[in-house]
């Protein structure tokens, strides 16, 4: 562009004193002549790498997930095939599951016979609790029976008492003295024997545990102990589930496999210094580096233009989506040292600038690592910022050649 510009001005120079000979050619005129461009340039240049600023370091960078297992064991398939796009949800690889598997069946077989015990202590509860409600029963009819029998008793002894009077004076019958006086004995027996059943079932009903029969409170510990047996064994069936659906390893998000090493007949483990492959996500991010100075005019939101080594030729489109205003250098980490400044001062580093690819060029596929150029336009002095446009379309264009004679 510089080139194009400096042409343009030698030709107006040779038209206006070699051609039409407007003004004289001399040692004055020569002297302006040559420092006009110079200090044109120069300004142009300067005030391009403000409101226009470009770096040659724009990079293309991508998530890396570790693939690591979360079960150990041998791997019986490998369906992945390296460096070729995976969706999300297919199959990596496959560990062998027949461990895995007997674990469950012994844990939903454990899980079973809790559930069988479980369902007999609600069993015992039921008949506990029934056997509760008949003693009650029992009790209220032998409390009754004594609260029936005792006024008879009452009433048999007065009339005993009352015959004894009569018999003494001569006035009353002997025989139904003694009449009364059987009937009394009949009577006590029978009142005996309902206080003594009474006392039986009152002793049968005396355990109490928090307000509730011994038998029944057993059963009702006897139940919660079984239902937290079960659900342990629930709890362990899933685990034992989880275990087994981690033997099939899917791939995290759409992307590509690198470097796939892994073959069936490898042995896996849960470690994370041992990853199983490494997987490149689809998704990437563009991170421009920018010296500090440069970035006193970009806001978030102005265009950009990345011209990458990978499309030579082809202007990406974009926009900057923020800037990290944060690098190592502005960090002092906890240490009992003192920090080193070295002989010589560390030079000032570099801010990254994040960039968001335009829609007509978000499918382009763009390599991790790629790396190229890139301009930003500000809202100032629009109207020079074509000189950059110009400058970063020709230097996408010289990506084409490759200087090597081999």
């Amino acid at each position: 562009m510089d080139l194009l510009l400096l042409g343009i001005y030698a030709f107006f120079v040779w038209l206006i004193f070699i051609k039409f000979k407007w003004l004289p050619w001399n040692t004055t005129s020569q002297v302006i002549v040559v420092i006009i461009p110079i200090v044109a340039l120069t300004a142009m240049i300067l005030t391009l790498n403000v409101v226009a600023p470009s770096s040659n370091d724009v990079r293309v960078i991508k998530y890396v997930v570790q693939i690591i297992p979360q079960v150990r064991g041998r791997v019986t398939d490998v369906p992945v095939e390296p460096n070729r796009l995976v969706k999300k949800g297919e199959l990596l690889f496959r560990i062998d599951p027949t461990p895995y598997q007997n674990d469950l069946n012994i844990a939903k077989a454990q899980l079973a016979v809790d559930e069988s015990k479980l369902a007999q202590a609600g069993a015992n509860l039921a008949d506990a609790s029934a056997g509760a409600r008949v003693l009650g029963e029992q009790l209220k009819s032998a409390s009754a029976q004594v609260s029936a029998l005792q006024p008879r008793v009452d009433l048999a002894r007065l009339r005993v008492k009352q015959n004894r009077e009569l018999v003494s004076t001569g006035a009353g019958d002997k025989f139904a003295l003694e009449q009364a006086e059987a009937n009394v004995i009949e009577l006590d027996a029978q009142l005996a024997t309902a206080t003594a059943n009474e006392a039986q079932v009152t002793q049968k009903l005396s355990g109490q545990v928090n307000g509730e029969q011994a038998s029944v409170a057993s059963a009702r510990a006897q139940i919660a102990t079984a239902k937290a047996q079960v659900d342990a064994s629930r709890v362990q069936v899933a685990n034992k589930q989880w275990d087994l659906d981690q033997t099939s390893v899917y791939a995290p998000a759409n992307g590509y496999a690198i470097n796939v090493q892994l073959r069936p007949g490898s042995f896996v483990a849960a470690l994370p210094i041992t990853p199983a492959m490494s997987f490149v996500e689809e998704t990437y991010q563009l991170i421009a580096l920018y010296y500090q100075n440069e970035l006193i005019a970009v806001e978030p939101g102005n265009e950009a233009e990345i011209a990458l080594l990978t499309h030579p030729g082809r202007i990406i489109k974009a926009k900057v989506d923020s800037i990290v205003w944060a690098q190592g250098q502005g960090q002092v980490p906890q240490s009992g040292v003192l920090p080193q400044t070295g002989v010589f001062p560390v030079a000032p580093g570099r801010f990254p600038v994040k960039l968001d690819v335009a829609d007509q060029d978000r499918d382009l596929f763009l390599a991790a690592g790629a790396n190229g150029d890139v301009a930003i336009y500000t809202n100032h002095a629009v109207a020079i910022q074509i000189l950059r446009k110009v400058l970063i379309r020709v230097g996408s264009i010289t990506n084409y050649i490759i200087p090597k004679l081999h």
